[in-house]
């Protein structure tokens, strides 16, 4: 209920739209300027560092960047990492709403050895029915060459937003995660695709341990979420549902690829999993000084702070262990579920160190002016209900445990996060692990999951 109340304060701001039907005629750069600068004032969670004389003269998008207060880990740890801005509105609306161009297949990509130059692709999963599942792409393939011409770190970005079919050349991997390149091919075309993050269940029962086990890719309550669909929060919700049936006393919530996205959606889940009620705060939110006297004033002191939510399906009743698996692409929503968390229940981590994002941010656009950019700036600092937002720097995992290369599909126990999460539920190996499991060497540039939060560690744009 808050994001249609801070929409409907966007809306009569001037900020956002709903006259979609209306013909208006395109704003110059000037007049984008100004509508960007105007709303950088009021919202912006760092106002008050924004330039006395900016140079209007600048691109929207340039402007735009030298309106913020940039981070710097010397300099200005605490500065901005996030907001960022594109120059298609729709385009910002559909990928926060879990929809872009794409093959269907989200990936990592790696230097490979580590310290050159080849670059190799590993894909990370992909959505059923889509161009890449239905060309035979699988969660741990590998591929070295895109339309016949070898990945490099000078080609790689220009490979992957080439117009067209791609036919991708696969590799190999043996079970010590070294990479040798093969001949098979397999060609792909990008498609809009909307994604169900809600992504894979299943169940173990170790003794006296019923396990649940769920992959989310994204924080999203449904396909149209501007429009009020909530049908992937209720799908969270009959798998909890089926948990609770079961008699689950453990979970192991998979959030390594899932780098944020709605906090109604967010502080949904966190309310299927706590042992809460609906009088316990999940997180409070801080403003600026010129919003906050404005939204107070309208809307009340209770504005500031999320409750969570009753929910018939909850299992925090019955709940003696919460694993969640992170990843340094786990950002934003997801780390706003471990802080929400932790006052309420023992939270333990298994992965990598979280990307640190402990702050929020809207979306804006101004169609109604024939604006078409959108911007996604920084607005809000979270805290948990005792006042806590120390994960700047990202949460420090209770086990570290990288994935390397050599994948293995959602649900196996060779999964190296899982394996260690269901033997520190039981407190026993739950398989024995082979000595193959020292990964080769690579350096990781980035992945695709990045992009579809709006991550700053995206490592191509078109």
């Amino acid at each position: 209920m808050r994001l249609k109340r801070l929409l409907a304060i966007l809306i009569m701001a001037g900020a956002l739209s709903s006259c979609k039907d209306k013909t208006v005629d395109p704003a110059s750069d000037g007049q984008t300027n100004d509508w960007i600068l105007s709303n950088m004032k009021y919202w912006y969670y760092w106002n008050e560092t924004i330039p006395a004389s900016p140079d209007k003269s600048l691109k929207p998008g340039a402007f735009f960047s030298s309106l913020l207060n940039k981070y710097d880990a010397t300099t200005n740890p605490n500065g901005d990492r996030f907001s960022w801005i594109q120059e298609s509105a729709d385009e910002l609306e559909e990928s926060l709403n879990g929809k872009s161009t794409t093959t269907g297949m989200d990936f990592k990509l790696v230097y490979y050895p580590s310290g050159s130059t080849n670059v190799v692709g590993i894909v990370l999963y992909t959505l059923p029915n889509s161009p890449a599942a239905k060309a035979g792409f699988k969660r741990g393939d590998i591929f070295t060459h895109i339309n016949d011409q070898k990945l490099t770190g000078s080609n790689y970005n220009a490979l992957l937003n080439a117009d067209g079919a791609l036919t991708f050349t696969l590799g190999s991997i043996d079970d010590a995660g070294v990479i040798t390149e093969g001949t098979l091919k397999k060609q792909v075309t990008k498609l809009s695709l909307q994604e169900d993050p809600v992504h894979f269940d299943t169940l173990y029962q170790y003794g006296s341990n019923k396990i649940g086990y769920i992959v989310y890719h994204q924080f999203v309550p449904g396909p149209d979420s501007v429009s009020g669909s909530k049908a992937y929060d209720q799908k969270l919700e009959g798998i909890f549902g089926k948990f609770k049936s079961a008699n689950v006393n453990a979970l192991i919530l998979d959030l390594r690829y899932n780098g944020g996205g709605y906090v109604s959606s967010a502080t949904s889940l966190a309310s299927l999993i706590g042992k809460v009620t609906a009088n316990d705060v999940f997180y409070h939110k801080e403003y600026n000084k010129t919003v906050t006297p404005a939204l107070e004033k309208q809307y009340g002191a209770s504005f500031f702070y999320e409750k969570f939510q009753t929910k018939s399906q909850n299992i925090g009743a019955n709940l003696t262990n919460l694993v969640v698996l992170t990843s340094k692409n786990s950002a934003s929503a997801s780390e706003l579920l471990i802080n929400g968390l932790k006052p309420f229940m023992n939270v333990t981590l298994v992965g990598d160190v979280t990307y640190g994002k402990n702050v929020g941010s809207i979306t804006i656009t101004g169609k109604d002016k024939g604006i078409k950019w959108g911007m996604q700036p920084i607005v809000t600092k979270s805290f948990n209900s005792l006042k806590q937002s120390d994960y700047s720097v990202g949460f420090t995992p209770t086990a570290k445990v990288t994935e390397g290369t050599k994948l293995y599909p959602y649900g196996s126990v060779k999964d190296p996060l899982l394996n260690k999460a269901l033997s520190l539920i039981t407190g026993a190996p739950v398989t024995r692990q082979s000595s193959a499991r020292i990964q080769a060497d690579y350096q990781e540039i980035g992945s695709t999951t990045a992009k579809k939060a709006g991550g700053s560690n995206m490592f191509f744009d078109k």
